[in-house]
């Protein structure tokens, strides 16, 4: 008998109708044989509107609270769930994150898993029954305080319950049918992904796609975890994530997807003295804010100034803390002044088989110049190349890469519930 973890969405389970046909689909699993485990979101924008409900209350509300009231919404979902299974001849029971053994750090919001033990779900698959797990949520030992883990959190629980439970495989069920060489909403010409390296899936959940978030895909790397990326609204094979066996060689696409962000915004320093020093003093400052810092380009210094410009990309939600942060220093670092831009866009392209293949730079910078499409900033990895332009151009610049490096299918893809999530 395998032990299999699912994770339905908020687009899976957004009303009662979609609750029992994830209801049908977890007794069909649970009747092939398996023993099952489920991590379940907040029912459709549930969460959205309850932050939005905080907000009308409060414009600044308390993280302890708010993780108290965000953590409602997979409480719903994982309850009704159950009452589905039930309903259907099957025994089910559902936890929440504290009772299903989800231990965390402190960090209201953004916590992170520092330990699972699942001894209530693993007693409830010894007596025959399926384990619904509220996604999204925690507990700190220390605190004795509920938490949440952040966007993408229930797609970290199941993960995290996988690893713990040594489950043949983590399902992640959302409404398109796996993983695709780009957005299908953007590129409905995007072709589903049979087979991608958990490198090559980090670097598109860091680039952008938002199929899976990349501290799931970071999670069952480093555990082990196989994860199968597939739809909630058909029985279709989707998207194994998982390395090949050791040993075993596979010849790796040149490009294996093209992902896109909107959600980034350009802070420029400018005048900064081209002195040693100046960009730690700068960074570090960035750094006390927490704000995850992306892309970063340095100008060569103008000669009759001494002066340079240093570039960085980093969340739209970060930008004003970072800006107040750094012109309360501007005149201990004595840069000149700021400049901030939200109105860009990245676009990567990602693939394993870029180490081997040259001339990858010059067919995207072709490509984007042939559609009249500037390039502001430029940032490489091993697998991934990724450049910045002007949001208003970013799904054209999307659907042009995508073009031209042979991604597109023969037919349009298929969006069933329109989020992806």
């Amino acid at each position: 008998m395998a032990l299999i973890v699912q994770k339905f969405g908020g687009s899976s389970v957004a009303d009662a109708e979609s609750i029992k046909r994830v209801a049908k689909r977890i007794v069909e699993t649970r009747r092939a044989g398996n023993d099952v485990v489920v991590a379940v979101s907040a029912m459709g924008d549930t969460t959205d509107e309850l932050i939005d409900l905080a907000l009308e209350v409060t414009p600044m509300p308390d993280p302890r609270e708010m993780d108290m009231l965000l953590t409602t919404g997979e409480r719903i979902s994982m309850a009704l769930l159950a009452m589905s299974i039930k309903s259907l001849g099957h025994e089910a029971r559902s936890y929440t994150g504290s009772q299903a053994g989800m231990i965390t750090d402190g960090q209201h919001g953004a916590a992170r898993i520092v330990d699972v033990t699942p001894v209530r779900v693993r007693e409830a698959l010894d007596d025959g029954a399926i384990a619904i797990v509220a996604g999204f949520q925690g507990f700190n030992r220390d605190s004795r305080d509920i938490t949440t883990l952040g966007r993408g959190g229930s797609d970290t629980t199941a993960v995290a319950l996988a690893a713990a439970l040594d489950a043949e495989v983590c399902e992640i069920f959302t409404d398109v049918d796996g993983v695709f060489t780009a957005d299908p909403r953007i590129v409905p010409r995007a072709r589903k992904i049979d087979r991608v390296t958990s490198e090559e899936m980090l670097e598109l959940a860091a680039a952008g796609a938002k199929v899976l978030y990349i501290r799931a895909v970071e999670y069952a790397r480093r555990h082990g975890v196989t994860l199968h990326v597939r739809s909630s609204f058909n029985n279709n094979v989707g998207t194994l994530v998982a390395d090949p066996p050791e040993g075993e060689q596979m010849e790796e696409p040149i490009i294996t997807g093209v992902a896109h962000d909107l959600s980034e915004a350009k802070i420029t320093v400018v005048g900064v003295p081209d002195v040693p020093g100046k960009a730690a003093e700068i960074f570090t400052i960035v750094a006390k804010t927490g704000a995850n810092i992306d892309m970063i380009v340095q100008n060569v210094s103008a000669a009759a100034t001494g002066r340079t410009d240093i570039s960085f990309t980093l969340p739209k939600t970060d930008g004003q803390r970072v800006l107040t942060a750094l012109t309360a220093e501007r005149g201990a670092v004595g840069f000149e002044n700021l400049q901030y831009d939200d109105q860009i866009g990245k676009l990567s392209v990602v693939g394993a088989g870029m180490r081997t293949n040259a001339g990858v730079s010059a067919q995207l910078f072709t490509a984007l110049f042939e559609a009249g499409i500037n390039i502001e900033m430029i940032s490489t990895s091993e697998i991934r190349i990724s450049v910045v332009t002007r949001a208003d151009t970013l799904a054209q610049a999307t659907r042009v890469i995508h073009t031209a490096f042979g991604l597109d299918g023969g037919s349009d893809a298929r969006v069933h519930g329109g989020t992806g999530r």
